[in-house]
């Protein structure tokens, strides 16, 4: 019988060791974080749900594919990483913290507006609550970890001002304008809760009338936009259009001349809704002027000014924290990724 030497024990360890570390990953396992592991069916689920958010997208090539999944994959390894770190501070949101988001995001809605949402997405509800669990435990952890470590302080306000001077002098007057939309074209997406849209003159005619008659009547401008403008980049924003300045209104006199005639807080009169390219019309807009701001210098002691260096001084700092942050948590991280050891091994073949 052969004689089992101590170095022979070392080298039987070592070689079971190297097995151990080359054994290749789970069935549907495509990468593993501190052995914790990532299915392959939550990243084509990303994949498919991006794909039909971008119907117009040409279908992607192999290549394409393969490093769509790649970058959906580093995201989900990157969020375990985190959630993993925030599980050890006790800061992994409760159920109580995801059944207020969930009544939150369906206020808006009665439930079959919001059961119809899920299924234009592809998602159930335990999907949703999945989402908002780690998207309030790394804003939880994020708080802890990096904003209240963040200080703006006067001297940082007063700085910035002095040294971009220049971005707080209006060249000319702005407005801040909210719209309600109607229009008569069948292609274009209603855009708002109610799925409600026009499909020719007469309608959109009588629609946005009674929309106006509504807001005479003293409802929410905001709520009737969200529910009945057809404008898909403003009906989700309660109307909103932001800053609009003088000399881009004047492109439709028409409305340009009723919007002037406004104080804060009131709204145009039914105004055809021009189309952007021929000028022709296409519908009706209702315009409510929120507010008004004059050209010229911005002064430091403005409020609005204050307040504006300061967000955009945290926004930035807090960028380059979160940057370094999640690269310390990612050096301290063990991660396998197996998609991308694939990937390689068969692009090298």
């Amino acid at each position: 019988m052969r004689k089992i030497t101590s170095s022979s024990v070392v080298l039987l360890v070592a070689a079971l060791a190297l097995t151990a570390c080359n054994k290749g990953p789970q069935e549907g396992v495509v990468a593993t974080v501190n052995s914790k592991p990532i299915l392959k069916a939550d990243v084509d689920k990303i994949y498919t749900a991006q794909l039909a958010n971008n119907p117009q997208q040409a279908t992607p090539s192999p290549d394409q594919a393969d490093t769509l999944r790649l970058n959906i994959l580093h995201e989900l390894i990157d969020e375990e990483i985190v959630e993993q770190r925030a599980a050890k501070q006790n800061l992994t949101a409760t159920d109580a913290e995801v059944d207020a988001k969930v009544a939150e995001m369906k206020a808006p809605y009665t439930e079959e507006q919001f059961q119809a949402k899920l299924k234009a997405s592809s998602h159930t509800l335990d999907d949703v609550r999945h989402d908002l669990r780690r998207s309030i435990t790394i804003d939880k952890l994020l708080n802890k970890e990096i904003n209240s470590r963040i200080s703006v302080t006067d001297t940082d306000v007063s700085n910035y001002y002095n040294a971009h001077k220049a971005e707080f002098d209006l060249p000319e007057n702005e407005f801040h304008l909210a719209q309600i939309q109607v229009t008569d074209r069948n292609a274009v997406q209603s855009g708002n809760l109610q799925n409600n849209k026009a499909t020719n003159d007469d309608d959109a005619h009588k629609k946005i009338q009674a929309i106006k008659n509504r807001i005479d009547s003293g409802e929410d401008f905001g709520a009737l936009a969200m529910n009945f403008s057809e404008s898909p980049e403003t009906a989700p924003n309660q109307g909103d259009m932001g800053f609009v300045r003088e000399s881009e209104m004047k492109g439709d006199p028409t409305a340009y001349a009723a919007i002037m005639k406004l104080k804060p807080g009131q709204a145009t009169e039914i105004i055809p809704l021009l189309d952007a390219q021929t000028k022709k019309p296409v519908g009706y807009s209702i315009y409510k002027l929120i507010s008004k701001e004059p050209a010229g210098q911005r002064d430091l002691n403005d409020p609005r000014v204050q307040q504006a260096i300061r967000q955009q001084l945290h926004d930035s700092r807090s960028q380059l924290l979160k940057a370094a942050y999640f690269e310390m948590l990612r050096d301290q991280a063990k991660v396998q990724n197996y998609l991308a050891e694939q990937i390689f091994k068969d692009a090298a073949k």
